[in-house]
């Protein structure tokens, strides 16, 4: 494994990377083609997505040993003792640009707490995709909280009007900045605060497919820290 320790905006958000952490992407793919085919997601995920419970042995499997081998990265980065797993899912891209909603044309974040972390884990050689993150001008929000959460949703409101009608977002826009991101790398894993402002990077060219042998395949994991 090669980590690296990155920190983005004038937040110094500390964002993690491990290049090579699994050595068998195929075999991961293999256990989510397994699954397939995978579900709409209900949430703002423009794709399908599919929950892994222990009754899914391999890829649960999978799923626990990728936490513990993440977890000295996680205490170490985010000054956490242990860490309690909420969920993990394999998702991919499907939706075209013209197919996406206002919130998923927009920067997003997971949760307020800034103890819920995201654990990502890229599976696929996706050209020109990842994950970028994003400060809201009007506002200078880059990590959301309860307090500054009101304002940053309602002046997303009034800019509704004048954001961008369709299309991934890409690199900074009138309203977002993009202060960082990290490239989708096969075998690949990065961790952020689930309250950063991020979006996936999809190019225009990049294949939608649902297929998790072909398609833009990701094993997504949050995990809430806590003291011991």
């Amino acid at each position: 494994m090669k980590p690296q320790l990155l920190t983005f905006g004038q937040d110094d958000s500390r964002v993690v990377v491990i290049d090579g952490f699994s050595q068998m992407t195929g075999h991961i793919r293999t256990l989510a083609a397994a699954l397939a085919p995978f579900p709409p997601a209900t949430t703002y995920y423009p794709g399908v997505r599919r929950l892994i419970t222990p009754d899914d042995t391999a890829a649960y499997a999978y799923a626990e040993r990728l936490l513990e081998d993440a977890a000295p990265f996680i205490g170490g980065t985010f000054d956490v003792d242990a860490f309690d797993w909420l969920e993990t899912s394999f998702s991919m891209v499907t939706r075209t640009a013209a197919e996406l909603t206002p919130r998923q044309r927009a920067p997003h974040f997971d949760d307020t707490d800034p103890n819920h972390l995201a654990v990502l884990h890229y599976l696929s050689p996706t050209p020109g995709s990842g994950t970028a993150f994003f400060r809201h001008r009007a506002t200078g929000i880059e990590r959301v909280t309860e307090d500054n959460m009101p304002i940053l949703l309602d002046a997303m409101k009034r800019e509704h009007a004048e954001a961008p009608q369709s299309g991934y977002i890409l690199g900074s826009n009138p309203f977002f900045e993009q202060i960082g991101q990290v490239d989708a790398v096969p075998d690949r894993v990065t961790i952020y605060q689930g309250s950063l402002l991020h979006s996936g990077i999809i190019p225009p060219d990049m294949v939608l497919s649902d297929d998790p042998m072909t398609g833009r395949l990701t094993a997504n994991l949050f995990v809430r820290g806590r003291a011991a």
